[in-house]
């Protein structure tokens, strides 16, 4: 963050500032409903005409979305419609996996993350990840897995610093009341939800802008989802939040805005269909693919 309190560009190597490569002049529109550009929303991330692959393999086909500051985004469609590639795209998880590729751009504060130079730790940083499953260091205690992170980002903290981010971050995980008392106790003693906030709680120790959730509640129990729920309503007030998940009911609950990718055909990339504001969405879907999806007509 600056001085004067606006957002810091991705930088690359040797403090270069990325610079956005031009939007291709066909894009597609963003609904109006979503918060489209030119509309005074404050949009940190965005992508324009992404495309992503494994091999030669077309998954995702030119997905063009603005998530806006301080808000939920929900990501649903069929399976196999590629919501978890686009959402492992949105921080360069995507490119991982052997093959993997992308086409496009994903700009985060006006900068393309993968513009040539572009360091992938520091995109992973401002664009923190939970996954389906929990996934803590099960032999670190619950303090070193908060840690961990800025532990490898090599942030200098002194030992009341780390106390304190290891409280701060643990509280605003809605985990800190449930563990202050066994913080050197191995994480993988907590419950299936606790672990699961852990995780956010890990995420969030780097103090990112950005935090993708893949489907964080499909192997939790009804209790577990609830808290997650209810926490990712308390994280929204200072995140940019983007969320996959099958559960229309969870969606509805939890999103602002809601984009449904689909596949028209067996072997075809998946495809935005429509994007807007999540009652819009539920209640008047302009879309009767978006209807007959959101019905339980198919998917």
């Amino acid at each position: 963050m600056t001085t004067d309190g606006s957002k810091t560009p991705v930088r690359v190597t040797e403090d270069v500032v990325v610079a956005p490569r031009p939007v291709a002049s066909n894009e597609p529109a963003v609904a109006d409903e979503a918060g489209a550009a030119g509309d005074g929303r404050d949009v940190p991330m965005s992508t324009h005409g992404l495309s992503c692959y494994f091999g030669s393999h077309h998954v995702v086909e030119e997905v063009s979305l603005e998530f806006p500051a301080n808000s939920v985004t929900a990501l649903i469609g069929p399976s196999g419609c590629g919501k978890s590639t686009l959402i492992r795209a949105l921080n360069r998880m995507h490119e991982v996996v052997p093959g993997a590729s992308t086409t496009g751009e994903v700009r985060l504060h006006g900068a393309d993350i993968y513009e040539r130079g572009a360091d992938p730790v520091a995109v992973r940083q401002a664009i923190g990840m939970v996954f389906q499953r929990p996934n803590p260091f099960p032999t670190k205690s619950i303090a070193e897995n908060v840690l961990s992170g800025p532990r490898f980002l090599r942030m200098k903290l002194r030992r009341g610093e780390r106390d304190d981010l290891v409280e701060r971050t643990l509280r605003g995980a809605g985990l800190w009341n449930e563990v202050k008392d066994r913080l050197g106790a191995p994480a993988g003693g907590l419950s299936g939800g606790q672990q699961q906030r852990l995780c956010i709680a890990r995420a969030l120790s780097v103090e990112p802008d950005v935090l993708l959730m893949d489907e964080p509640c499909s192997a939790l129990d009804p209790q577990s989802t609830s808290r997650i729920e209810d926490l990712i309503a308390e994280l929204r007030s200072r995140l940019t939040i983007v969320i996959v998940t099958h559960n229309m009911q969870q969606a509805a609950r939890v999103s602002d805005h809601t984009a449904f990718l689909t596949i028209e055909n067996e072997g075809e990339p998946g495809r935005l269909v429509e994007f807007g504001a999540t009652n819009a969405i539920f209640s008047a879907p302009k879309n009767s693919r978006t209807e007959a999806y959101i019905s339980g007509r198919f998917g």
